[in-house]
């Protein structure tokens, strides 16, 4: 990643990287620091690869909520789910504590158990709505209880609050880029990934200078 010389001198990068974690623009971020704006939307995508290439692996366990949403595209599919024109995403999160996103070609069983399985420990509560997709965990290795939201969006700890919650949170992070192609989405998902698990902004400017000093060795 950072194999070239940058054409950025020190103090920009460090700037950018700055702008980066608060949430700014590449445009916003390249007026202030006085670069291109098209110098500082690439050193962004770098970032963003740097860090999809350092969250790490884990499972899940306790309490998870699964939900899919859509991202981009302006047509409805029917229930909303394979809308046209949209990115599909499968999200997992623990309550309390970490979320996982993957992009999915479609939302069917075939898709989702095997995620599942890979990624949360057996005997663990998944919460989920009432889509068909999920009948299979009612006889699988976990305990699942669904949220009926034709009724109520939560029945005491029967929700998923909160894997909707990171999703009004990505999407409101990635409306502020004006359209995303297709094929950068994946980085800014785990860019949204990466905010949702890591806390403060204090602690990501911290994590994400360090991985930069890293890969720069």
């Amino acid at each position: 990643m950072y194999e070239r010389r940058s054409r950025l001198s020190s103090r920009q990068q460090a700037e950018l990287i700055k702008f980066f974690v608060v949430g700014s623009t590449a445009r916003a971020a390249g007026e202030i620091v006085g670069v291109h704006r098209n110098t500082a939307a690439s050193y962004f995508m770098r970032l963003r690869r740097l860090i999809a290439a350092h969250l790490p692996s884990y499972r899940l366990s306790g309490e998870i909520e699964a939900d899919e949403s859509y991202f981009g595209g302006v047509r409805k599919g029917k229930r909303g789910r394979g809308a046209a024109g949209k990115i599909a995403v499968f999200g997992l999160l623990k309550r309390n504590g970490r979320v996982y996103t993957a992009i999915i070609p479609d939302a069917r069983t075939e898709t989702l158990l095997p995620i599942i399985k890979e990624q949360v420990e057996p005997d663990s509560i998944v919460y989920t709505d009432t889509y068909s997709a999920y009948n299979a965990l009612d006889v699988s290795e976990f305990h699942h209880h669904r949220i009926n939201h034709s009724q109520s969006f939560a029945e005491q700890g029967n929700h998923i609050n909160g894997i909707e919650n990171f999703w009004n949170q990505a999407k409101r992070h990635l409306s502020r880029f004006n359209g995303i192609k297709p094929e950068h989405f994946y980085w800014f998902l785990k860019e949204c990934e990466w905010r949702f698990n890591g806390g403060d902004h204090k602690i990501l400017l911290t994590e994400l200078n360090y991985w930069v000093k890293k890969a720069k060795r």
